[in-house]
């Protein structure tokens, strides 16, 4: 079985060792490549559980929203999801804009919190209050019986 990084060959030592004890055999990596003997499997273990072991890892390191893995007969690939430009100029564009929305609110708050601490210290010991009459814990509603079922009468 082969499995192709790509640009995620930075980290193929760690899903090396990721993938040992799962697929039972030792994979060796050469360069962006990683080889797994087929007569070194665990029983049962096939392309696409390896597919699964790989999207874990990419999970576990934060890069599972950046890589795809295809499976093509005993060929597995790793590859970069790339977003389009007009993409990411939108995301840029909304980013600032929530921004500018989280300082207004944060300036607005401020204010607020200047003239609310005298309204707070009057409002707490009425909740308080509130509280207290809750003594008793409601209890479920008890099932009605059914009624019985009339029985039909012989002629």
């Amino acid at each position: 079985m082969k499995v192709t990084l790509g640009t995620f060959k930075d980290n193929g030592d760690d899903l090396v060792a990721f993938l040992e004890p799962r697929v039972g055999a030792k994979p060796s990596l050469s360069g962006g490549i990683i080889e797994i003997e087929d007569g070194g499997l665990r029983e049962g273990v096939k392309p696409r559980h390896v597919k699964t072991y790989i999207k874990r890892f990419l999970y576990m390191k934060g890069a599972r929203k950046r890589y795809r893995v295809f499976v093509s007969g005993k060929e597995l690939t790793i590859q970069e999801i790339v977003v389009g430009e007009e993409a990411e100029e939108e995301k840029e564009k909304k980013e600032p804009k929530k921004e500018v929305e989280k300082e207004k609110e944060a300036a607005g708050e401020k204010q607020e919190e200047a003239e609310a601490p005298a309204e707070v210290e009057a409002e707490e010991p009425a909740k308080e209050e509130a509280e207290e009459p809750k003594g008793k814990p409601k209890k479920a509603a008890t099932k009605k019986p059914r009624a019985a079922k009339k029985k039909k009468s012989e002629a």
